[in-house]
């Protein structure tokens, strides 16, 4: 029984680092006030970016590089589009998805079930005493699900205690005030949008050049639909998603390490679960009512001349 939790414990990490970075990334949208609905679309990209950059002989830290910065630019168009032009951010998330998903289909095509090397993990890297609980969990943990826990206290205290971080969260709560007060809403909100994409676009590389070391089309398997829920679970709050991904990254990865036993259990019925767990928080959620950490101007558009 110590050597299946061991087991599972070592894994829950890597199932739980795309979901937090996700729900990272749509935090800050959507605090800055911009509702963004196209994180799936956007973890698609960047992990067909991050695989291609990869098999095309370039090291896997260039391949984070190139999974961000490709889901940062379908971010702008995103961006441009809800910030500058107001169209209506639920139909602009939408249509993300749906042009994340399309490019993946046509330009990644080619490179579907080709294995290369991705981040190593550290225990290719140093030695560890695989006799030992704690050394078989450190050796199968990477540089990125280490990071990633710490990014969220990061962003935790700047949201919560540093001007920057206020003035952001400013655009979200009453733009009206934050505009009279000398923010600039399009700005802001234009670069939390950016940000979300950098975050969502390095979860998805996460998945393909730390953890599956391969692209197939549709890996990404609802994730960023659960990264959405997650941020309704943790009210809006960076530190909250740790527990809310470690509770979803625990249900994840809980199915692998059952076949790796060879346990007897419906594998089709056990692949809901995550999905099954996210109805069910959201849906607890709702009926607890409207959390604080909403902001209030949350996927309202934004008119300079409403204030007078």
């Amino acid at each position: 029984m110590t050597d299946f939790l061991v087991g599972w414990a070592a894994i829950v990490p890597s199932y739980m680092t795309p979901l937090l970075l996700a729900c990272l990334g749509l935090i800050i949208s959507e605090r800055a006030g911009v509702l963004n609905l196209g994180a799936e679309g956007l973890m698609a990209l960047g992990a067909m970016a991050a695989a291609v950059t990869v098999l095309s002989g370039h090291d896997p830290l260039i391949g984070f590089v190139a999974g961000a910065g490709a889901a940062i630019a379908l971010s702008l168009v995103f961006g441009l589009a809800v910030v500058v032009f107001r169209v209506d951010q639920t139909l602009a998330g939408l249509a993300v998805v749906a042009i994340g998903l399309g490019i993946t289909g046509v330009v990644g095509r080619p490179f579907t079930q080709k294995t290369f090397a991705g981040l190593p993990k550290f225990g290719e890297m140093l030695s560890f005493d695989q006799q030992t609980s704690l050394g078989r969990f450190l050796a199968a943990q990477d540089i990125v699900s280490l990071l990633a826990p710490l990014l969220a206290i990061f962003l935790w205290w700047w949201l919560g205690y540093t001007r920057a971080g206020l003035r952001l969260r400013a655009t979200g709560e009453n733009p009206s005030a934050a505009d009279v007060a000398g923010v600039d809403i399009q700005w802001t909100r234009l670069a939390a949008v950016l940000v979300c994409g950098l975050l969502c676009g390095l979860s998805g590389a996460y998945l393909t050049v730390a953890t599956s070391h391969v692209w197939v089309e549709n890996m990404i398997a609802a994730r960023g639909w659960i990264a959405i829920g997650l941020v309704i679970l943790a009210n809006w709050s960076p530190g909250r998603a740790i527990f809310g991904a470690l509770l979803f990254g625990s249900a994840d990865a809980l199915i692998p390490r059952l076949q790796a036993v060879g346990a007897d259990v419906p594998v089709y019925l056990m692949m809901m679960l995550p999905y099954a767990l996210t109805l069910a928080m959201l849906f607890l959620a709702a009926l607890m009512g409207k959390g604080s950490g909403e902001p209030e101007a949350l996927g309202a558009t934004y008119l300079r001349q409403d204030k007078h």
